[in-house]
């Protein structure tokens, strides 16, 4: 829920950086370039599918050890820190056990340069190898988890940051702090057969690389760049549609499946899916609009929250035309927060404080008293009708740390349905009230707080309770997946990610 006034400032456009030719003609996407470092026999490729938006590498070479190198990279040149993140697995069953692909952050294309790398080899072992200087001998960290298929390599300041996955689990984390590289080095995916007579491939899918917000920005007033993107469930890979050095938030899917609706500098936006392009959604009067923004069960009208100057700034609900119009106040004191309608349109449900106390209420969808539903002492919020209007779905604080509650549509038999050691905001119910999708942060986070620019999980559950399971690892937090999300036929989640722009191969809005 976003508790403060978003002020329409001016957002300075980031420069983008230029691509050299391999980038323009996309054979490398993100990257600048590739090589063969160390010379290997057989010479190695890179390849970029622009439709999938992933990458298959080819490499062979001697090995990635003792004092030099051989192996096939593609990188681009990057300077302070830094986030690289990737899904990736071997094609095929392979020669060598002890065949490499990962993470590599390098000094030169020296093949006995200084580096740091996340690996994992064709057995499983998964590592932070690193150089500490030209030619010396290469160390290792082992990670306790073999065969990660989810690989991150942070560089924050002189700390570089190891978190890798198995597929749909936790980070396992590991950190090294003396290493120096350099402030201008080399970063890039990698593949290196450990035989110098055959050559491996692997695929790369998800491939992020992320700039991070800085150490000193202040939220709700510095922003980085954005990114919409769509996760395919059943899969785990994600599509970046759309880019903005401006803060995008919150995108609902409409019922048409054709357009995400979201907020932006206090205004909202259709966005179509066909042609990748934004249009101002005419919101009348309600131009300091916040990220909570509800469509209604049948498509036809859409609950927003404004920030309204006769309310000293406080953030309103009102109502209004899917098409545009001018809105209808609903709630009559601020703060409220609206979050759900009730699958036959004749409520709404809104997170609102209330002498002191966030809680979660109901209100008749055309205006009139509010019912308080909830009365737990500390904050409950986002609530959300399943779409057989059996359950109101919020999370609460109540517990110790966030965690994810329903109750039924009268407040009553409020049950847990989540109780791990992360705290879990907004949870989302599929259209087919199959699945529940909710974001996660970590224990650093405050649990009554769900900031911007923080590493952050998406994670689906049924919706009747169980095990959750991680389906998108990402760098975002507030705006990232605030509002319902899934597309109609529950194969797909919309959301925003967030880093400062350095590509401009996705399409990119000023």
């Amino acid at each position: 829920m976003f508790r403060y006034l978003i002020l329409r400032i001016s957002i300075a456009v980031f420069m983008l950086t230029t691509f050299s030719a391999y980038a323009q003609n996309n054979q490398t996407g993100i990257f600048e370039g590739q090589t063969d470092v160390g010379n290997p026999a057989l010479k190695g490729s890179g390849s970029y599918s622009a439709e999938l938006q992933n990458y298959t590498v080819e490499g062979s070479g001697v090995n990635m050890w003792f004092n030099h190198d051989q192996f096939h990279f593609v990188w681009r040149k990057m300077k302070g820190n830094f986030i690289l993140r990737t899904s990736a697995a071997f094609i095929g069953k392979g020669v060598e056990a002890h065949r490499k692909l990962g993470w590599m952050v390098r000094s030169s294309l020296d093949s006995s340069s200084p580096h740091v790398n996340v690996v994992v080899h064709g057995d499983g072992l998964t590592s932070l190898q690193f150089r500490r200087t030209t030619g010396a001998t290469t160390e290792e960290m082992k990670s306790s988890l073999t065969g990660a298929d989810i690989i991150q390599l942070e560089r924050r300041d002189n700390v570089f940051i190891m978190s890798v996955a198995r597929k749909g689990e936790l980070f396992v984390v590991q950190q090294l702090s003396d290493v120096d590289l350099g402030d201008d080095v080399y970063v890039g995916l990698f593949v290196c057969s450990h035989n110098p007579a055959v050559s491996e491939k692997a695929v790369f899918n998800n491939v992020r690389i992320v700039v991070p917000a800085k150490k000193d920005f202040v939220p709700y007033k510095d922003y980085i760049g954005s990114s919409i993107e769509i996760l395919n469930v059943e899969d785990g890979n994600s599509k970046i549609i759309y880019q903005s050095p401006r803060s995008l938030q919150a995108p609902n899917w409409m019922n048409d499946g054709g357009n995400l609706l979201y907020n932006s500098e206090g205004l909202l936006y259709k966005f179509d899916l066909k042609t990748n392009k934004p249009d101002l959604l005419n919101t009348g009067s309600a131009k300091n609009n916040n990220n909570d923004h509800v469509i209604s069960f049948d498509g036809k009208m859409l609950a927003i929250s404004n920030h309204s100057a006769s309310d000293k700034g406080g953030s309103i609900g009102y109502t209004v035309p899917i098409t545009g119009g001018e809105p209808k106040r609903i709630t009559q004191t601020a703060p409220s927060y609206m979050h759900g309608w009730s699958p036959d349109g004749k409520n709404l449900v809104f997170t609102a404080e209330r002498n002191n106390e966030f809680d979660i209420y109901k209100i008749n969808s055309t205006g009139g008293k509010e019912i308080r539903l909830t009365t737990a002492p500390g904050l409950d919020d986002g609530p959300e009708y399943s779409p057989d209007g059996k359950f109101i779905y919020f999370n609460s604080v109540r517990s110790g740390l966030m965690q994810v509650w329903r109750m039924k549509p009268d407040g009553s038999n409020q049950e847990q349905m989540t109780n791990d050691s992360l705290n879990n905001w907004f949870p989302h119910i599929s259209p087919d009230g199959k699945w529940m999708v909710f974001i996660s942060f970590d224990r650093d986070v405050k649990p009554d707080d769900h900031p911007f620019h923080k590493h952050v999980y998406l994670r689906i559950m049924p919706a009747a309770g169980g095990v959750p399971k991680v389906i998108a690892y990402l760098y975002g937090g507030q705006g990232t997946i605030n509002t319902p999300s899934w597309s109609p036929d529950s194969k797909n989640i919309a959301f925003v990610s967030n880093s400062q722009l350095l590509f401009d191969i996705f399409p990119i809005g000023k």
